[in-house]
This record gives C-alpha cells, sequence and structure tokens, in this order.
C-alpha cells in the first residue's frame, strides 16, 4: 500500500476491515488547463479556443443590476485547497499511487471543467473539442487502468454527433460514456447566437430564455438510434449535468441557494423523461446513471411515478374524466338546493374541463400495464450516485417507503478532485457514517459500495473489470447477482 503519511487513514484502515473492494462510482479529474489547451494546439486545432479564453471581470466585481441584467449567477471554486491533494487530483500517477490511501481499490473518473464542453453552443467548437479531450485523457490516464477509467464526454445536441461520438470513444478504449442531462435549444423569435458565433459556455442569457431539450418526450430529435447505439457498444451513459441557471436555481446573489437540488433537478428531468417517453420500455437494457443528485430523488420520481399512475394512467385516467358524470343528476341535486340554479341547462352545470376534448393518458408511450412494470423499468434502467455524506442513501434501501419494496438503486460517489470534500481520504470514512449512524447495515454498505456499481458498470458489458485490480470480486458479485 502507497501511503505519503506515516499514519494510516481511516478510510484506509476500514478497507481493510471490509474484505471486499470498495468501488468509487463517480471520483473527479481536476484539469491542468494548460495542458490540455496546448494539446488542442498541437493538433492543429487551436482555432477552437477563440471566445473561450477571454478574460471576463469576476463576478464578484459586478454590480446586483448588473448581474440580474445578464442573467449571471454565483459559482464555487473548482478544485481543493490543499497543496497536496490538488497535486494529486491533476496527476495521473500521483492520483493511481494514493489511491490506497482513500481506501477505493477502482474509481470511475469525470471530468470537471471538461464537463462544461458538452453545453458549447457552436457544433463544431464544441463536438471537436470533446473529442479532443478524450483523446487527451486517454492517453493521460490509459497506462493506469488497473486502478481507473475515464468516462468519455458525448455531446447530445443531435443524436449523429451523438453516435459518432460515442463510436470514436469506443475507438480509444473508453468503456463508460458522460452526456448531457439536457440541451437548451433556441425559442422562435428569441436572440440566439448566429451559427458562426464562438461562444463561451455559459450564456445564461440565452439559456433563460430557451427550452430544455431531455431527449425523451417532447424533443425535436428522435434520440432511439442514440440508446441502440450505446447499448451495441457496450457503453453505459452517466448524466452529470449543472442545472444552476434553471428558473429556481438562478441567484444573482446566493451560490448555495442555487447549489441546493441542482444536480437532482437535472438528473430526475432526464430519467422522468426517458421513462415517460418510452425509452425504457423499448431498450429494456439501456443503463442510465444520474450522477451527484442523490437517490432520495429517484426515490420520490419512482413513488410518483407509481402514484400518478393509479390516478391518472391507463384505464384510472379515463374513469377520472369529469365527462362521465350524470349532468342530469347533478343539475337535479344543484336545484333542490337552489331552485334559481333551474335557469341554468345541464351542460353549463355539468362539470367537465374547459380545453380537454379528450381524454389523455401520460402513460401511453411508457406502455405500463402494471406497477410490476414500473418497478421493474425504473428500479433497473436508473442508477443514482450518491455523495459518501449524503445521508438520505438510506431511504433507497429502505423498502418501507417504496411501491412494491423495490429498491432505488444507488452507488457510492466520492466526488474526490471537488473543493467541498476537503480530504483525499475522507469520503469512505463517511460513508461508513451511513452503518454508525444505523441508516445502512453491513450488507447494504457492501451494495452501496461494491455491489451496485458493479452491477451499473458491468451492466453492458460483464468483462468491464477484466484486467483491474478488483477483477476476480467483481466477476464473482455479478455471477452470484
Amino acid at each position: 500500500m502507497s501511503q505519503s503519511t506515516q499514519v494510516q487513514s481511516r478510510s484506509a484502515r476500514l478497507r481493510e476491515e471490509l474484505g471486499y473492494p470498495v468501488l468509487d462510482g463517480d471520483g473527479h479529474i481536476v484539469e491542468l488547463l494548460p495542458v490540455f489547451l496546448d494539446f488542442v494546439r498541437d493538433n492543429g486545432h487551436g482555432a477552437l479556443l477563440e471566445g473561450m479564453l477571454t478574460r471576463r471581470r469576476a463576478i464578484e466585481d459586478l454590480s446586483l443590476d448588473e448581474r440580474r441584467q445578464g442573467g449571471v449567477c454565483p459559482h464555487s471554486w473548482h478544485v481543493p485547497s490543499s497543496a497536496e491533494y490538488y497535486a494529486t487530483v491533476t496527476s495521473p500517477k500521483r492520483y493511481h499511487d494514493r489511491l490506497d490511501e482513500a481506501g477505493i481499490d477502482f474509481a470511475v473518473l469525470y471530468p470537471t471543467m471538461g464537463i462544461a464542453l458538452l453545453q458549447l453552443l457552436h457544433d463544431e467548437q464544441r463536438i471537436m473539442l470533446c473529442r479532443l479531450y478524450n483523446e487527451f485523457m486517454a492517453d493521460q490516464y490509459g497506462p493506469y487502468g488497473d486502478r481507473f477509467t475515464v468516462a468519455a464526454l458525448i455531446p447530445m445536441n443531435s443524436p449523429d454527433e451523438a453516435i459518432a461520438a460515442m463510436e470514436h470513444a469506443k475507438g480509444l478504449g473508453s468503456k463508460v460514456a458522460v452526456m448531457a442531462s439536457h440541451v437548451h435549444r433556441p425559442v422562435p423569435g428569441v436572440p440566439w447566437p448566429p451559427d458562426d458565433a464562438w461562444t463561451d459556455v455559459r450564456v445564461p442569457e440565452w439559456e433563460t430564455h430557451g427550452w430544455v431539450d431531455t431527449f425523451g418526450i417532447d424533443s425535436i430529435y428522435d434520440y432511439d438510434p442514440v440508446w441502440a447505439k450505446a447499448i451495441e457498444l457496450q457503453l453505459p451513459l452517466s448524466a452529470h449535468t449543472a442545472g444552476i441557471g434553471a428558473s429556481d436555481r438562478a441567484s444573482i446573489s446566493n451560490f448555495v441557494f442555487n447549489q441546493i437540488g441542482h444536480f437532482a433537478a437535472a438528473g430526475g428531468a432526464l430519467a422522468k423523461s426517458l421513462f415517460l417517453g418510452g425509452v425504457t420500455a423499448r431498450f429494456p437494457d439501456l443503463r442510465v446513471a444520474l450522477l451527484e443528485g442523490g437517490a432520495a430523488v429517484g426515490v420520490q420520481i419512482y413513488v410518483s411515478l407509481v402514484g400518478n399512475w393509479l390516478k391518472r394512467g391507463g384505464a384510472a385516467i379515463a374513469a377520472l374524466n369529469p365527462e362521465n358524470m350524470d349532468k342530469e343528476l347533478v343539475v337535479k341535486l344543484l336545484v333542490e338546493s337552489d331552485p334559481r340554479l333551474a335557469r341554468y341547462s345541464a351542460e353549463q352545470l355539468g362539470g367537465g374541463s374547459a380545453g380537454m376534448t379528450r381524454v389523455r393518458d401520460d402513460y401511453i408511450a411508457a406502455d405500463i400495464n402494471s406497477v410490476e412494470d414500473i418497478r421493474d423499468r425504473f428500479c433497473t434502467n436508473f442508477y443514482w450516485g450518491c455523495e459518501a455524506d449524503d445521508p438520505l442513501v438510506g431511504v433507497a434501501f429502505d423498502p418501507r417507503v417504496t411501491p412494491l419494496g423495490a429498491l432505488v438503486p444507488a452507488f457510492f460517489a466520492s466526488d474526490l478532485g471537488h473543493w467541498d470534500v476537503p480530504e483525499f481520504d475522507e469520503p469512505l470514512e463517511e460513508a461508513f457514517e451511513l452503518v454508525e449512524h444505523g441508516l445502512l447495515d453491513a450488507d447494504q454498505l457492501r451494495d452501496f459500495i461494491f455491489v451496485n456499481p458493479v452491477r451499473f458498470y458491468a451492466s453492458l458489458n460483464a468483462e468491464f473489470f477484466s484486467g483491474t485490480a478488483i477483477e476476480k470480486e467483481a466477476a464473482a458479485a455479478l455471477t452470484s447477482m
């Protein structure tokens, strides 16, 4: 075991006591941007950086009126404050050498600043920089595949670009892909960047006035070829998109106001869209992980999908149609109470829903016939990445709160590399506190930090962990499922 200190961390000691591997389902790379930018230039694409590197006034230097006019939201730091920690998550070798200190055997790593490339507005800039980023990370982290795999960026503005990105990433050896949870689309008549404009990542004045495409219901494209390609290439998909800037998370002065629930909202919207759009019915093998928003939102959506279907889906919605009302009886009862109402017709007094001319079953695309159908799709197709210090993880493992006692699959996400995980060796220790506080038992902890992430990442490829430090244990876990 490699240790940079003389005293073994509590997370390292816990790992030794557990007797099974720890799989980090969502750790982070912190990019050394000058090195990546040089890689872009060295590969002949320096022009793509135009418009991205212009220094703007710091948000703190803007008045509230200036922020309000531009739709500017405050942001946080992206990197940890400790020099040793920062040097670790920016260096593949150092990260690899220190992983034992965190008590982690294998980590699936996600971009930090790189995720923003998925939301660049200019097509060529977005597509090519995502491709170059994937090539750069394959080169940087490829030698350390025994302990790491890096999620490849998959831009989703159109099915064609997503499919091309997946095929390119697979050629680089990528085993998992990260997509945007949504894409902002222009509203007709609202100013939008011209096609030849180089734009920065964050353009809130356009995002605020656009609409959000979540690839399932209401999308302008048919994304079914994307889901089919992910299955064909054996690429489980993760979504890791900020929801800051939406109408209820757009404070111009308070980051925490915007931060609370933003990943959950973005991931939840994608899951609802794919489910209600029938994607999980058409592609039962598809697996999507909604990261960093916690599992409580998954439990809430599952419970709500069942409750709504029982009242508003299938035959239930037809039975609730006010047009079924006995209007003559309504008139009789009302006139008995107030004879003055006798001058009104049965149509006038007989209820009904203004503007609704037919029964609307919002579950028709999802092809649901029973609560079991909802359980088997929602609790199989979607996984939920949870930070170690989130006590609501316990809700995902509590069969008392969910229809049919279903468990909403949650897995351990260290979030290592981010400024609000202050110590490199802290997350596993925090995860174990879920047991100490009675929120999980020992078996549930094993599912959280090992079995569930194995199940997700190996869902399309049983050889996902071949050649890694957890190959044997992962294979045994898959066999026993």
